[in-house]
Protein backbone atom coordinates (compact mmCIF):
# COMPACT_ATOMS: atom_id res chain seq x y z
CA UNK A 1 0.00 0.00 0.00
CA UNK A 2 2.82 2.38 0.91
CA UNK A 3 4.65 1.67 -2.33
CA UNK A 4 1.48 2.23 -4.31
CA UNK A 5 0.91 5.61 -2.66
CA UNK A 6 4.54 6.59 -3.33
CA UNK A 7 4.20 5.55 -6.95
CA UNK A 8 0.97 7.51 -7.26
CA UNK A 9 2.71 10.69 -6.03
CA UNK A 10 5.76 10.12 -8.19
CA UNK A 11 8.22 9.39 -5.37
CA UNK A 12 8.91 5.81 -6.48
CA UNK A 13 9.24 5.01 -10.13
CA UNK A 14 6.65 2.90 -11.90
CA UNK A 15 8.11 -0.07 -13.72
CA UNK A 16 5.18 -0.38 -16.13
CA UNK A 17 6.00 0.75 -19.65
CA UNK A 18 4.48 4.07 -20.59
CA UNK A 19 2.73 4.38 -23.91
CA UNK A 20 3.55 7.45 -25.90
CA UNK A 21 1.32 9.02 -28.48
CA UNK A 22 2.14 8.27 -32.10
CA UNK A 23 4.01 11.13 -33.79
CA UNK A 24 2.16 12.95 -36.52
CA UNK A 25 3.07 11.78 -40.00
CA UNK A 26 4.22 14.19 -42.70
CA UNK A 27 0.99 13.64 -44.62
CA UNK A 28 -1.20 14.49 -41.62
CA UNK A 29 0.84 17.61 -40.85
CA UNK A 30 0.45 18.72 -44.48
CA UNK A 31 -3.29 18.05 -44.25
CA UNK A 32 -3.62 20.17 -41.10
CA UNK A 33 -1.62 23.01 -42.66
CA UNK A 34 -3.75 22.89 -45.82
CA UNK A 35 -6.99 22.95 -43.82
CA UNK A 36 -5.69 25.85 -41.73
CA UNK A 37 -4.81 27.89 -44.82
CA UNK A 38 -8.18 27.14 -46.45
CA UNK A 39 -10.00 28.08 -43.23
CA UNK A 40 -8.17 31.40 -43.04
CA UNK A 41 -8.99 32.12 -46.68
CA UNK A 42 -12.67 31.40 -45.99
CA UNK A 43 -12.78 33.57 -42.87
CA UNK A 44 -10.81 36.51 -44.33
CA UNK A 45 -13.73 38.07 -46.32
CA UNK A 46 -15.97 38.00 -43.25
CA UNK A 47 -13.28 39.63 -41.10
CA UNK A 48 -12.77 42.31 -43.77
CA UNK A 49 -16.54 42.89 -43.94
CA UNK A 50 -16.87 43.42 -40.18
CA UNK A 51 -13.83 45.70 -39.97
CA UNK A 52 -15.00 47.74 -42.96
CA UNK A 53 -18.40 48.21 -41.36
CA UNK A 54 -16.65 49.95 -38.45
CA UNK A 55 -14.69 52.45 -40.56
CA UNK A 56 -15.53 55.96 -41.69
CA UNK A 57 -16.07 56.72 -45.40
CA UNK A 58 -12.77 58.67 -45.41
CA UNK A 59 -10.86 55.65 -44.11
CA UNK A 60 -12.45 53.33 -46.66
CA UNK A 61 -11.58 55.69 -49.54
CA UNK A 62 -8.03 56.23 -48.31
CA UNK A 63 -5.36 54.07 -49.91
CA UNK A 64 -3.11 54.39 -46.87
CA UNK A 65 -5.66 53.06 -44.40
CA UNK A 66 -4.80 49.81 -42.65
CA UNK A 67 -6.93 46.79 -42.03
CA UNK A 68 -8.01 47.92 -38.55
CA UNK A 69 -10.16 51.07 -38.23
CA UNK A 70 -8.53 54.15 -36.76
CA UNK A 71 -11.87 55.20 -35.29
CA UNK A 72 -14.31 52.43 -34.44
CA UNK A 73 -17.63 53.71 -35.79
CA UNK A 74 -20.21 51.47 -34.14
CA UNK A 75 -22.78 54.09 -35.05
CA UNK A 76 -22.66 52.82 -38.63
CA UNK A 77 -24.99 50.01 -37.58
CA UNK A 78 -27.52 52.41 -36.09
CA UNK A 79 -27.39 54.70 -39.12
CA UNK A 80 -27.72 51.74 -41.50
CA UNK A 81 -30.87 50.56 -39.74
CA UNK A 82 -32.34 54.07 -40.00
CA UNK A 83 -31.58 54.39 -43.73
CA UNK A 84 -34.35 51.95 -44.70
CA UNK A 85 -37.11 49.94 -42.99
CA UNK A 86 -34.78 47.03 -42.22
CA UNK A 87 -37.07 45.77 -39.47
CA UNK A 88 -39.73 45.17 -42.14
CA UNK A 89 -37.20 43.62 -44.51
CA UNK A 90 -35.87 41.30 -41.81
CA UNK A 91 -39.41 40.30 -40.80
CA UNK A 92 -40.29 39.47 -44.41
CA UNK A 93 -37.10 37.46 -44.88
CA UNK A 94 -37.76 35.52 -41.69
CA UNK A 95 -41.38 34.75 -42.64
CA UNK A 96 -40.37 33.52 -46.09
CA UNK A 97 -37.37 31.51 -44.85
CA UNK A 98 -39.34 29.97 -42.00
CA UNK A 99 -42.25 29.06 -44.32
CA UNK A 100 -39.91 27.50 -46.88
CA UNK A 101 -38.15 25.54 -44.16
CA UNK A 102 -41.36 24.11 -42.67
CA UNK A 103 -42.88 23.26 -46.07
CA UNK A 104 -39.67 21.70 -47.40
CA UNK A 105 -39.03 19.59 -44.31
CA UNK A 106 -42.62 18.30 -44.15
CA UNK A 107 -43.28 17.67 -47.85
CA UNK A 108 -39.79 16.46 -48.77
CA UNK A 109 -39.62 14.08 -45.80
CA UNK A 110 -42.98 12.56 -46.72
CA UNK A 111 -41.93 12.24 -50.36
CA UNK A 112 -38.58 10.74 -49.38
CA UNK A 113 -40.27 8.26 -47.04
CA UNK A 114 -42.71 7.21 -49.76
CA UNK A 115 -39.94 6.68 -52.30
CA UNK A 116 -37.79 4.73 -49.83
CA UNK A 117 -40.24 2.60 -47.86
CA UNK A 118 -43.43 2.24 -49.94
CA UNK A 119 -43.37 0.10 -53.06
CA UNK A 120 -45.69 1.37 -55.77
CA UNK A 121 -45.74 1.40 -59.55
CA UNK A 122 -43.61 4.18 -61.01
CA UNK A 123 -41.64 4.92 -57.84
CA UNK A 124 -38.31 4.44 -59.63
CA UNK A 125 -39.38 6.74 -62.48
CA UNK A 126 -40.39 9.43 -59.99
CA UNK A 127 -37.08 9.09 -58.17
CA UNK A 128 -35.10 9.44 -61.40
CA UNK A 129 -37.19 12.50 -62.22
CA UNK A 130 -36.02 14.07 -58.94
CA UNK A 131 -32.43 13.19 -59.85
CA UNK A 132 -32.89 14.86 -63.23
CA UNK A 133 -34.34 17.94 -61.53
CA UNK A 134 -31.13 18.25 -59.50
CA UNK A 135 -29.22 18.82 -62.74
CA UNK A 136 -31.31 21.81 -63.87
CA UNK A 137 -29.50 25.12 -63.20
CA UNK A 138 -31.40 27.43 -60.90
CA UNK A 139 -31.43 30.46 -63.18
CA UNK A 140 -32.92 28.53 -66.10
CA UNK A 141 -36.07 28.05 -64.00
CA UNK A 142 -36.56 31.73 -63.19
CA UNK A 143 -38.38 32.70 -66.39
CA UNK A 144 -40.85 29.74 -66.43
CA UNK A 145 -41.64 30.28 -62.75
CA UNK A 146 -42.17 34.00 -63.33
CA UNK A 147 -44.58 33.32 -66.19
CA UNK A 148 -46.52 30.82 -64.05
CA UNK A 149 -46.80 33.37 -61.24
CA UNK A 150 -47.73 36.20 -63.62
CA UNK A 151 -50.47 34.26 -65.41
CA UNK A 152 -51.88 32.39 -62.40
CA UNK A 153 -55.63 31.93 -63.09
CA UNK A 154 -58.13 33.66 -60.81
CA UNK A 155 -55.41 35.52 -58.89
CA UNK A 156 -54.56 39.21 -58.83
CA UNK A 157 -57.37 40.14 -61.17
CA UNK A 158 -56.67 37.39 -63.71
CA UNK A 159 -59.51 35.51 -65.35
CA UNK A 160 -59.68 31.73 -65.63
CA UNK A 161 -57.20 31.90 -68.53
CA UNK A 162 -54.69 33.95 -66.51
CA UNK A 163 -55.28 37.20 -68.39
CA UNK A 164 -56.23 40.72 -67.30
CA UNK A 165 -54.35 41.06 -64.02
CA UNK A 166 -51.01 40.59 -62.31
CA UNK A 167 -51.49 37.09 -60.92
CA UNK A 168 -49.42 36.38 -57.84
CA UNK A 169 -46.96 39.21 -58.48
CA UNK A 170 -46.24 41.38 -55.44
CA UNK A 171 -47.88 38.92 -53.05
CA UNK A 172 -46.86 36.45 -50.36
CA UNK A 173 -47.91 33.58 -52.65
CA UNK A 174 -45.19 34.49 -55.15
CA UNK A 175 -42.57 34.68 -52.42
CA UNK A 176 -43.44 31.43 -50.62
CA UNK A 177 -44.92 28.87 -53.02
CA UNK A 178 -42.30 28.72 -55.85
CA UNK A 179 -39.22 26.85 -54.70
CA UNK A 180 -40.70 25.79 -51.38
CA UNK A 181 -39.82 22.11 -51.99
CA UNK A 182 -36.42 21.19 -53.41
CA UNK A 183 -35.39 17.97 -55.21
CA UNK A 184 -32.22 17.78 -53.13
CA UNK A 185 -34.25 17.58 -49.91
CA UNK A 186 -36.34 14.72 -51.29
CA UNK A 187 -33.21 12.89 -52.42
CA UNK A 188 -31.48 13.35 -49.04
CA UNK A 189 -34.48 12.13 -47.06
CA UNK A 190 -34.86 9.10 -49.31
CA UNK A 191 -31.24 8.10 -48.72
CA UNK A 192 -31.66 8.33 -44.95
CA UNK A 193 -34.96 6.43 -44.87
CA UNK A 194 -33.45 3.67 -47.01
CA UNK A 195 -30.80 3.06 -44.37
CA UNK A 196 -33.28 2.43 -41.53
CA UNK A 197 -33.87 -1.25 -40.56
CA UNK A 198 -37.02 -2.94 -41.84
CA UNK A 199 -37.67 -4.36 -38.35
CA UNK A 200 -38.75 -0.92 -37.12
CA UNK A 201 -41.73 -0.61 -39.43
CA UNK A 202 -42.61 -4.32 -39.16
CA UNK A 203 -42.81 -4.02 -35.37
CA UNK A 204 -44.90 -0.85 -35.74
CA UNK A 205 -47.34 -2.58 -38.10
CA UNK A 206 -47.69 -5.47 -35.64
CA UNK A 207 -48.66 -2.87 -33.04
CA UNK A 208 -51.40 -1.65 -35.36
CA UNK A 209 -49.86 1.65 -36.50
CA UNK A 210 -50.87 3.05 -39.86
CA UNK A 211 -48.44 4.22 -42.53
CA UNK A 212 -48.55 7.89 -41.57
CA UNK A 213 -48.00 7.17 -37.88
CA UNK A 214 -45.06 4.91 -38.77
CA UNK A 215 -43.58 7.77 -40.79
CA UNK A 216 -44.21 10.43 -38.13
CA UNK A 217 -43.60 8.57 -34.86
CA UNK A 218 -41.19 5.73 -35.70
CA UNK A 219 -39.06 6.52 -38.76
CA UNK A 220 -38.70 10.31 -38.87
CA UNK A 221 -37.26 10.67 -35.33
CA UNK A 222 -34.43 8.38 -36.52
CA UNK A 223 -33.29 10.82 -39.23
CA UNK A 224 -32.56 13.94 -37.16
CA UNK A 225 -29.34 14.71 -39.10
CA UNK A 226 -31.34 14.86 -42.33
CA UNK A 227 -33.99 17.07 -40.74
CA UNK A 228 -31.37 19.51 -39.44
CA UNK A 229 -29.41 19.53 -42.70
CA UNK A 230 -32.46 20.23 -44.86
CA UNK A 231 -33.76 22.85 -42.43
CA UNK A 232 -30.46 24.75 -42.31
CA UNK A 233 -29.85 24.60 -46.07
CA UNK A 234 -33.42 25.67 -46.85
CA UNK A 235 -33.37 28.56 -44.38
CA UNK A 236 -29.98 29.74 -45.64
CA UNK A 237 -31.00 29.58 -49.30
CA UNK A 238 -34.27 31.39 -48.68
CA UNK A 239 -32.75 34.01 -46.38
CA UNK A 240 -30.04 34.88 -48.94
CA UNK A 241 -32.31 34.81 -51.99
CA UNK A 242 -32.06 38.04 -53.95
CA UNK A 243 -33.11 37.60 -57.58
CA UNK A 244 -36.56 36.05 -57.12
CA UNK A 245 -37.87 38.55 -54.51
CA UNK A 246 -36.51 41.36 -56.66
CA UNK A 247 -38.46 40.11 -59.69
CA UNK A 248 -41.84 39.46 -58.05
CA UNK A 249 -42.15 42.37 -55.58
CA UNK A 250 -42.61 46.09 -56.12
CA UNK A 251 -43.53 47.52 -52.71
CA UNK A 252 -41.38 48.03 -49.60
CA UNK A 253 -43.87 46.10 -47.48
CA UNK A 254 -42.82 42.87 -49.24
CA UNK A 255 -39.14 43.56 -49.81
CA UNK A 256 -36.61 41.20 -48.20
CA UNK A 257 -33.39 42.11 -46.45
CA UNK A 258 -31.09 41.13 -49.35
CA UNK A 259 -32.99 43.42 -51.71
CA UNK A 260 -33.10 46.13 -49.04
CA UNK A 261 -29.29 46.28 -48.98
CA UNK A 262 -29.40 47.76 -52.49
CA UNK A 263 -30.49 51.13 -51.01
CA UNK A 264 -26.83 51.71 -50.13
CA UNK A 265 -25.83 51.59 -53.81
CA UNK A 266 -26.29 55.19 -54.90
CA UNK A 267 -25.43 57.06 -58.09
CA UNK A 268 -22.18 58.21 -56.51
CA UNK A 269 -21.17 54.65 -55.69
CA UNK A 270 -21.82 52.22 -52.84
CA UNK A 271 -21.89 53.50 -49.28
CA UNK A 272 -19.48 50.82 -48.16
CA UNK A 273 -19.64 51.48 -44.43
CA UNK A 274 -23.44 51.16 -44.38
CA UNK A 275 -23.47 48.30 -46.89
CA UNK A 276 -20.99 46.26 -44.86
CA UNK A 277 -22.87 47.01 -41.63
CA UNK A 278 -26.15 45.85 -43.16
CA UNK A 279 -24.52 42.77 -44.66
CA UNK A 280 -23.01 41.86 -41.28
CA UNK A 281 -26.43 42.10 -39.63
CA UNK A 282 -27.95 39.99 -42.43
CA UNK A 283 -25.26 37.33 -41.93
CA UNK A 284 -25.63 36.96 -38.16
CA UNK A 285 -28.83 34.80 -38.17
CA UNK A 286 -27.20 32.16 -40.37
CA UNK A 287 -24.05 32.07 -38.23
CA UNK A 288 -26.15 31.56 -35.09
CA UNK A 289 -28.27 28.83 -36.71
CA UNK A 290 -25.20 26.96 -37.92
CA UNK A 291 -23.57 27.11 -34.49
CA UNK A 292 -26.74 25.69 -32.95
CA UNK A 293 -27.19 22.83 -35.42
CA UNK A 294 -23.64 22.20 -36.62
CA UNK A 295 -23.36 18.73 -35.03
CA UNK A 296 -26.38 17.34 -36.88
CA UNK A 297 -25.51 19.36 -39.99
CA UNK A 298 -22.02 17.87 -40.34
CA UNK A 299 -23.33 14.43 -39.42
CA UNK A 300 -26.00 14.69 -42.08
CA UNK A 301 -23.53 15.42 -44.86
CA UNK A 302 -21.04 12.85 -43.60
CA UNK A 303 -23.70 10.14 -43.44
CA UNK A 304 -25.16 11.03 -46.81
CA UNK A 305 -21.72 10.84 -48.36
CA UNK A 306 -21.29 7.23 -47.19
CA UNK A 307 -24.51 5.98 -48.77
Amino acid sequence: MATTELQRHGVVGNDRPRTKGKPLSVGRIALYLTLTVVSLLMVAPFVWMVLTSLKTPVEIASQDAGLLPEHWEFGNYVDALKAAPFATYARNSFIIAFSHTVINVLVASMAGYALARIRFRGSEVIFYAFIAALMIPTYTKVLPEFLIVRFMPLAGGNDIFGQGGSGWLDSWWALIIPGAVTPFAVFLFRQFYLDLPVELEEAARLDGLGEFRIYARIMTPQVKPALTTVALLTFESSWNNFLWPLLVTRTDSLRVIQVGLSVFKTENGPQWHFLMAGTTLATLPMVVLFLIGQRYFVQGFATAGLK
